[in-house]
């Protein structure tokens, strides 16, 4: 908040029975002037992934609505808490916030007293924004065409198949954690800095399988290059409806499809929320965009900011006791 010249404030302080408020005046006009300069979405992942395919659909949907630029500031590593850190340091003022998926929600009970920051307390969300599924793919190489054939494999060679994730706390991390603890089999888990990076090691051969997001995966599904075998829900995504879940496949209990959200520190104003609200949530409600997130995998979600830290919350707890009960640890 800008400061007040105590010259200023002695002003006030002697008109006070006329005008009660004046010293209040300069944040009020810097709420009902935001935003004046570009705006930075932290992305705590590397290009290329889901999180990172959404912010730049939405992005310029959002950014003429906000008449401002919106800039997407990449910041991968340690497992996501390195770019989120960086918006909890920021000032509450709407000018830096966070764009994640379901880590920000997962690491909290996966590291606990490792993490730097107490999650609750120093992020709010602007708006929950989508959810979507979590695919998994695997390279041509891997002699597997469906999820059957490929436990079976990682049943007669334990250990010697790996899976690709964008990092540890990750959903895609999750779902490869929960099919091992319910299928029983050994698969090395290779955590990367985002979705990104994994797909380039996957399409290279590096790695055998990745559980992935829809955004990320499907154009290399569609290409050839790699092979879709489950998807996490309740039904399939109509993305790939080709696609059975994990269910269908007769593997219950691989519940870890990702939530994304857009989060700022905790203490921005409520009128610079509201705003930041009506621009991203608008662009995830934008009938324009519906195809086109639809392709993507992506289901709206579009919350206001009170719902959508209320969930944040809830998410935690969920999380937290799913890793508690799957014995999920941080490699």
């Amino acid at each position: 908040m800008q400061s007040v010249p105590s010259s200023l404030c002695r002003f006030a302080v002697v008109l006070s029975t006329l005008a009660p408020l004046p010293c209040f005046l300069p944040a009020a006009a810097s709420a009902q002037s935001f935003p004046d300069r570009p705006l930075r979405v932290v992305i705590p992942f590397g290009p290329g992934g889901g999180t990172d395919n959404l912010l730049r659909v939405i992005g310029p949907a959002a950014a003429a609505t906000l008449g401002q630029p919106v800039v997407i500031d990449n910041r991968p590593g340690g497992a996501s808490i390195i770019g989120t850190e960086l918006v909890v340091k920021a000032a509450p003022d709407g000018y830096t916030l966070l764009a994640s998926d379901s880590s920000v929600l997962v690491n909290p009970g996966l590291f606990k007293a490792k993490m730097p920051f107490d999650t609750v307390k120093a992020l709010g969300a602007v708006t929950m924004l989508a959810s979507a599924p979590v695919v998994l793919v695997t390279h041509p190489s891997v002699p597997a065409k469906s999820l059957a054939e490929l436990l079976a494999l990682a049943r007669a060679k334990p250990g010697t198949l790996n899976y690709a994730s964008g990092g540890l706390g990750a959903s895609t991390h999750l779902a490869g954690e929960l099919m091992k603890q319910v299928a029983g089999v050994d698969i090395v888990h290779i955590p990367y800095k985002g979705t990104g990076p994994a797909m380039a090691d996957l399409l290279g051969g590096h790695v055998n399988m990745q559980f992935s997001g829809i955004s990320s995966a499907r154009p290399h599904v569609d290409a050839g290059k790699l092979r879709a075998l489950a998807v996490t829900g309740r039904q399939r995504n109509p993305a790939m409806r080709d696609v059975p879940t994990f269910e269908e496949s007769g593997v219950k209990g691989v519940d870890a499809d990702s939530y994304w959200g857009l989060y700022a520190p905790s203490g921005v104003p409520a009128p610079v929320l509201g705003t930041l609200n009506r621009a991203f949530g608008g662009a995830m409600r934008s009938a324009a965009l519906a195809d086109r997130l639809a392709d993507l995998g992506f289901i709206p979600i579009a919350s206001t900011p009170e719902e959508g830290t209320r969930q944040m919350r809830a998410m935690i707890a969920r999380w937290t006791e799913v890793v508690d009960k799957a014995k999920i640890k941080a490699e």
